[in-house]
């Protein structure tokens, strides 16, 4: 069956296996993915110069080594799928939680990966992940209304109103998952989808089943780990064990170095301090949180919560701050 988008085609002439599969989708991102250079590098968890050379030693390797740019024939999507997934995913990713500027969602970015994963489950309905990828961008973008205020400010998911989440884009996407789980074929993004419809069809944020949340987290750690999964575990231990419990996680985590600026560990370990009544730690996080994130919207959120545990801004004034970080 002929791939019937050009863009879609595009993206799998580009994610051509020649290419180490970071290089190819960081590629992709960069040539069809409307991405930025530092918000890839943010979307891999490395240096912008690191991310700069990736791109450059790819493009020497298609140039040296006559990697033809023609559209694959439908033997040979397969060996691509994994790469177009990774690029709708981090593009999605991006547009949900603009890692960068004043807006906190790029609504073009999502709409354009969630009409491409459509186009490529009617392509591939037999493929599990690509059903979860879907269902995992409709249960996130069923709540995209409710994360943000009236003045433009992040609202998180527990204090979201419920209400104004679209339940008919949540019900697709839980028949999605279902539909993809019963293939016995778990994977990533099946995972992530299950996850998601936990919060989704929870009618409160008291009724979310956090135990189940935190065996999904251990299940996708086993198929594809990082420290980022192992930090939303945390989370999600915090979640349904306690804040104790989750934050010597997470003091774990950072112990190991791999994600010391990445701002939403320090986000979440200063929310469970605060938590814990440690406020005078929990400040200091916060502050290293505020000064990792590029995002206006969020460090405004993270010098309010900087005022609400008694610190002080990086001046030695009191900030102030009308927004959430990323839920």
């Amino acid at each position: 069956m002929p791939i019937p988008d050009d863009r879609l085609r595009l993206m799998f002439t580009c994610c051509h296996p020649a290419l180490p599969m970071d290089a190819r989708v960081a590629l992709t991102l960069r040539t069809l993915g409307g991405l930025a250079t530092p918000e890839i590098a943010r979307a891999f968890l490395v240096p912008e110069p690191t991310l700069a050379q990736r791109l450059v030693r790819a493009k020497r390797k298609i140039r040296d080594a006559g990697i033809p740019y023609r559209v694959p024939p439908d033997h040979l999507l397969p060996e691509r799928l994994d790469g177009v997934l990774h690029v709708l995913y981090l593009v999605f990713n991006e547009g949900y939680d603009a890692s960068t500027g004043d807006a906190l969602i790029r609504r073009e970015l999502c709409s354009e990966a969630i009409r491409l994963a459509r186009v490529l489950a009617v392509l591939m309905p037999d493929e599990p992940e690509v059903l979860g990828l879907l269902a995992l961008m409709l249960l996130h973008d069923a709540r995209r209304d409710a994360r943000e205020g009236q003045d433009g400010s992040l609202v998180l998911l527990e204090d979201q109103d419920r209400g104004r989440w679209d339940h008919e884009c949540i019900r697709e996407g839980a028949a999605l998952v279902d539909r993809a789980l019963r293939m016995h074929r778990p994977g990533p993004y099946q995972l992530q989808a299950a996850i998601a419809a936990l919060h989704d069809e929870a009618a409160a944020p008291s009724a979310t089943d956090w135990p189940q949340i935190v065996a999904l987290y251990s299940a996708l750690a086993s198929v594809s780990p990082s420290p980022v999964v192992e930090l939303n575990r945390a989370v999600a231990v915090a979640m349904a064990d306690g804040p104790a419990v989750g934050l010597a996680l997470i003091d774990r985590i950072a112990a190991a170095g791999t994600l010391d600026e990445y701002p939403y560990l320090h986000a979440a370990r200063a929310d469970l301090l605060r938590r814990l009544g440690r406020l005078d730690e929990a400040a200091a996080a916060y502050r290293r949180a505020e000064a990792l994130t590029p995002n206006a919207a969020e460090r405004r959120f993270l010098a309010r919560r900087l005022v609400e545990v008694g610190g002080r801004g990086p001046a030695g004034r009191v900030t102030d701050a009308d927004d959430a970080p990323r839920a």
